[in-house]
């Protein structure tokens, strides 16, 4: 069986206090797809998930986001959580990393309150994108067209509204992901 993605290297952007299940489902899913998947975060050392709002477990960083350049990876992947967004939006470090991957038009896939960052990189401008609901303002007030549906595809992004919606998103990611590279030669 051929693994639509295959040799593609996947940043997965957090900080603590993401939404664990937004962040550790899609990985499976990209990693089952054959993809490299790469815990990226300004945390040297590890970071910690929630469960709502609970703290729950701690995960190793594999890259710090200081050493992280955009141009190294295929896709970016933007899980939500509160606490984590509104960190992450506020790190010029981060907002230049979804910026670096953006300019190179490479797909980019977030849920819940993963938009903020793409708002905050100033990138959904003239975009349809869905989000947690009480981001519907602040993608319109940045110039985005906001839609309450499981996932949204414009272009080289795909966002996603909550953890129900999950394996939704990551069958759009993984299409738009694998519709990104060239065609794998496979031999029978």
């Amino acid at each position: 069986m051929v693994k639509e993605l295959q040799g593609l290297r996947v940043a997965i952007l957090v900080d603590d206090a993401f939404e664990q299940v937004e962040m550790t489902a899609p990985r499976e899913a990209l990693n089952e797809a054959g993809a490299e998947t790469v815990l990226i975060s300004p945390r040297a050392d590890q970071v910690r998930g929630w469960k709502s709002r609970t703290p729950a477990d701690t995960f190793p960083v594999d890259l710090p986001l200081l050493q992280a350049h955009g141009a190294d990876f295929d896709a970016l992947v933007l899980p939500g959580g509160v606490v984590n967004a509104d960190t992450l939006r506020t790190n010029q470090d981060a907002v230049e990393f979804v910026r670096e991957v953006a300019r190179t038009g490479k797909p980019i896939a977030a849920i819940c309150h993963g938009p903020w960052m793409l708002v905050e990189a100033d990138i959904v401008r003239d975009r349809t994108l869905t989000s947690w609901p009480s981001l519907q303002s602040d993608i319109r007030n940045a110039g985005g067209n906001w839609v309450d549906r499981m996932t949204v595809e414009d272009g080289n992004l795909v966002t996603s509204r909550k953890p129900d919606d999950i394996p939704a998103f990551n069958v759009a990611a993984i299409a738009l992901f694998a519709g990104s590279r060239p065609p794998l030669n496979v031999s029978s």
